[in-house]
């Protein structure tokens, strides 16, 4: 078949990637999350250890819920991070290559992050 008649597929939507690449993309997701919510953590920080009238104002900002839920999602981006670089760690030294265990693995991950942030979740509300 000519490679100019191929029929070409536009519809993200259909296409159904392997929980493999949904891990992977994920990790780069929530990477990027981490690093443009940094300097907010950052300045939480400062905030927390300037003063005892600045603490107060933080833990009084930190019990509405628009930012637990904020800190539940972080959580989601820092544990799948971990979880899923831990994974592709054990890749890079040739555990896990199989596609069966990538898959496996994979599973895995996703299972750990939601028992972790549901932890979390109980935890923060």
């Amino acid at each position: 078949m000519d490679k100019r008649n191929r029929p070409k597929n536009l519809n993200l939507f259909t296409i159904r990637l392997p929980i493999n690449a949904v891990v992977s993309i994920l990790h780069r997701a929530s990477g990027m999350a981490l690093f443009v919510v940094l300097p907010v953590l950052l300045w939480a920080l400062n905030a927390s250890v300037q003063s005892e009238r600045s603490y107060i104002e933080l833990s009084l900002t930190m019990q509405h819920w628009l930012v637990k839920l904020f800190l539940i999602a972080l959580s989601w981006a820092f544990f799948h991070h971990f979880y899923a670089g831990l994974r592709h760690l054990a890749m890079d030294v040739h555990w896990m290559t199989s596609l069966q265990k990538a898959r496996f693995s994979s599973r895995l991950v996703f299972v750990f992050v939601v028992f972790t942030v549901a932890i979390f979740a109980v935890w923060v509300w």
